[in-house]
């Protein structure tokens, strides 16, 4: 059990595991054995729309232990969600697997699920396909989450921006501004704050204050305790490349100095960091420990 005044407990580092053996079987035990005090999943195939039911006693298990440990657990829609997608059996198809993975969340008691915001795909269609895309997020989402009730356990809904690639609907700090009225400022909408999107849409998390800004502006653009989640991710490319190519913590262009940032800022109180960085979901990678040492100052 988490102690109410530890670093762990303000902000709990773990990573995305595979679920395996099962989601208590597999990826809870793995998580508990990395040290890992949260975790990330998928609850089907990241790259298919089919809807897994899950497996009723490992989901139990899987949601009792970790409420009995204090392990605070996501889940992550799979990667072919794209709510502003021109193509109607895509846009069906992530209305339904959105609203099947909040199912999950519930059934196995993760706090959230995480969504990439996505695209309007047609680089003919001007501003006249971006507002249908806009009007075709608001019209899917909102019933799910109007879905969800008010119960405080109820699961989030977290919007990640992307990298700028393509058509984004979201890809920086101020483009939440639209996407959040497209919600109409849902209670149970979340932001997933991924550093390596952020900085590839060109937000200076390499400069010194860069990220703590980036925690100031989510605040002003969203309001406070909307940042539910952090994807802890350095960066293969450049600053504004619009690539997402995630690399370890410290060996890509963000740099450490971010992170203990973000550990420090008032803004992220009680906010998780889970990794999704290459090698992440291996015993004993560097980047779990590294991002402990942070979050204590050891090593800034």
């Amino acid at each position: 059990m988490l102690d109410d005044l530890s670093p762990a407990h303000r902000n709990p580092i773990g990573t995305h595991l595979p679920v395996g053996k099962g989601l208590a079987s597999g990826a809870l035990t793995d998580a508990l054995a990395m040290g890992c005090e949260t975790l990330q999943v998928f609850v089907g195939n990241p790259r298919g729309w089919a809807l897994s039911p899950g497996k009723p006693d490992q989901d139990a298990a899987f949601r009792e232990r970790s409420a009995e440990l204090g392990v605070r657990s996501f889940i992550h829609a799979p990667y072919l969600v794209n709510l502003g997608s021109p193509t109607e059996k895509t846009y069906l198809n992530s209305v339904s697997v959105v609203a099947h993975n909040l199912r999950r969340a519930t059934e196995i008691g993760a706090e959230g699920v995480v969504v990439h915001t996505g695209s309007y795909v047609d680089p003919e269609g001007g501003p006249e396909r971006l507002a249908a895309a806009m009007r075709q997020v608001h019209d899917g989402l909102v019933p799910i989450l109007e879905a969800l009730g008010d119960a405080p356990e109820a699961p989030w809904l977290l919007i990640e921006p992307t990298a700028g690639q393509g058509r984004s609907l979201c890809a920086g700090i101020d483009d939440l501004a639209a996407y959040l009225e497209a919600l109409e400022h849902h209670p149970r909408v979340g932001i997933c704050l991924d550093t390596c999107h952020v900085f590839a849409a060109g937000e200076p998390l390499d400069e010194a204050g860069g990220a703590s800004r980036a925690v100031d502006r989510i605040t002003e653009v969203a309001g406070a305790g909307r940042l539910r989640l952090i994807h802890a991710n350095d960066s293969k490319d450049v600053r504004g490349a619009n690539l997402d190519r995630h690399e370890q913590i410290g060996a890509g262009h963000i740099g450490t100095q971010a992170f203990a940032e973000l550990f420090t800022h008032p803004g992220t109180t009680g906010v998780p960091f889970i990794l999704e960085t290459p090698g992440s979901r291996e015993p004993g990678n560097a980047d779990l420990a590294l991002l402990k040492e942070l979050r204590s100052g050891v090593a800034r």
